[in-house]
């Protein structure tokens, strides 16, 4: 019988320098959580731990380090829980469009619940750290841009959206919501009444608010006439 080592193609020694490195980066998420990142020092991992600074260093050069490794962790994760649900083509009606964005934010308030550190740092501290971390946060937006907007571009091709929308204009929108919602959940994750509102909310606003509508304005000339 294969044993566990073979199977998984590591070493023992090489599952256990994996299990370190895992446990590094929880211990520093422990610490950036109750002190925040800029407060916590290399020290502090190390000895909540119980290890050497010599051996973080061996796993990673910096806190940093480690920060880099989470967020590309977390974003693999969220890409990974979205895939089925982000592709615009799949939706060819205002009621398809609604049922999909329903499951998109479900999936989202799923990955706050998962991943609470990760999300605090992103929205909260990431821009305060350095220049480099500030463009990564600032690419990160473009990309939700990005695909909202593709999203926005193809309700418009089938007609279920107003032809005259700024699909740029509105996708900035519905990133700016989404992380005012997310913003909401870090400072009151206990409340689930507003949780559920919100996406109501969003639902609502996506749907209804941007639905293609008949020539209001003929309407109204023929009214005052």
């Amino acid at each position: 019988m294969t044993n566990t080592a073979q199977a998984s193609g590591l070493s023992r020694a090489q599952r256990q320098k994996a299990q370190l490195r895992a446990e590094i980066i929880e211990a520093a998420f422990e610490e950036f959580s109750e002190r925040g990142y800029h407060q916590t020092a290399i020290a502090d991992i190390a000895q909540r731990l119980g290890i050497g600074h010599g051996t973080f260093y061996r796993h990673f050069e910096n806190k940093r380090d480690i920060l880099e490794h989470v967020l590309d962790a977390a974003i693999a994760d969220l890409t990974t829980a979205l895939r089925d649900d982000f592709s615009p083509e799949k939706v060819n009606s205002l009621a398809e469009y609604k049922t999909q964005l329903a499951s998109i934010l479900k999936k989202l308030y799923a990955f706050a619940q998962s991943n609470p550190r990760a999300l605090r740092l992103m929205l909260m501290e990431a821009t305060s750290i350095d220049e480099e971390m500030t463009k990564r946060i600032a690419a990160i937006h473009r990309d939700g841009q990005r695909v909202a907007s593709e999203y926005l571009q193809h309700g418009k091709r089938k007609g279920f959206f107003r032809s005259n929308l700024d699909t740029k204009a509105t996708a900035t929108a519905v990133v700016g919501m989404l992380m005012a919602g997310s913003m909401q959940y870090l400072f009151q994750p206990e409340d689930k009444s507003f949780q559920k509102d919100f996406g109501k909310a969003v639902i609502d606003l996506l749907t209804a608010g941007l639905a293609a509508q008949p020539d209001r304005c003929a309407v109204n000339s023929g009214e005052a006439d």
